[in-house]
């Protein structure tokens, strides 16, 4: 899907965009993108918070940059207090650390002030990944968010419409179950494969 979204992105009119893909099957795809668009590009790290005992069932996400995004909505429907995902919370942003470290190996993040900002990833399912990707991304002092996405539910097309400034997904289906059910392969991303992609040269045509 990288490919036909990095089609699309071509089609506007974006100003020197940085591409960031959110880890780990959101960078694969946004290697596709920067194939066809060129320019800077680098992962931007989130990690979802899950329900304890459900780590599937997403309650909210963390991003670098200290951001945090609970879904309060989501969380009283589990019958749940913001306090009982503390515990999840620091584990995610330990994840995010040790990702840090390995993905950058010392390395700073890419500057987003200024910039406009492509996030990608390869679909969602009630958007708080990305929705706290955008928190980051404005946090950092990026002018412009664009969201490129392979997949999502018209519920969270609408959500991430009103928190980024535009919006690409290829596929809005009004069935939905699984972002990997809408790929032909959808096998698990490694980090070495994260690594290996944002270390490639030919992947990078620009200054900074």
């Amino acid at each position: 899907m990288g490919q036909e979204l990095g089609e699309l992105l071509a089609a506007q009119t974006l100003d020197a965009p940085l591409t960031l893909g959110i880890p780990r099957g959101g960078v694969v795809v946004a290697a596709e993108i920067v194939r066809r668009i060129g320019g800077a590009w680098d992962a931007l790290l989130v990690r979802k918070i899950g329900a304890p005992g459900d780590p599937e069932y997403g309650l909210g996400a963390v991003a670098e940059g200290g951001v945090r995004y609970l879904d309060e909505s989501r969380i009283r429907e589990a019958g749940l207090r913001t306090v009982d995902l503390e515990a999840a919370i620091a584990s995610e942003e330990r994840e995010i650390e040790r990702r840090r470290q390995i993905y950058r190996a010392g390395r700073p993040r890419r500057e987003l002030r200024g910039r406009t900002v492509i996030l990608v990833d390869d679909g969602v399912a009630t958007g708080g990944t990305v929705l706290a990707a955008i928190e980051a991304a404005r946090r950092a002092g990026s002018d412009r968010v664009v969201v490129a996405l392979g997949v999502c539910p018209p519920s969270t097309w609408f959500r991430l419409r009103r928190a980024a400034d535009a919006l690409v997904v290829l596929l809005v289906p009004p069935t939905f179950e699984a972002v990997g059910q809408w790929y032909r392969r959808f096998d698990p991303v490694e980090d070495h494969e994260v690594v290996r992609l944002l270390a490639d040269p030919a992947l990078d045509r620009a200054e900074s």
